[in-house]
């Protein structure tokens, strides 16, 4: 089982509607397309800077 953590953000409506639009018209739901942009985020760090370490999490 993977472990889960819960992440809140707070937005305008305007942009509210937009991401949804942009997460839908990528076929995902909104929580998908924040987790695919984190993910995005994470790889490309990675990959300028090295892996980041496991003992330098938490």
């Amino acid at each position: 089982m993977v472990d889960k953590t819960h992440l809140s953000i707070r937005m305008d409506s305007k942009l509210h509607d937009k991401f949804r639009y942009v997460a839908g018209a990528e076929g995902r739901t909104m929580s998908g397309q924040i987790i695919y942009l984190i993910q995005k985020c994470v790889r490309d760090y990675e990959k300028a800077n090295g892996p980041i370490p496991e003992d330098e999490l938490k």
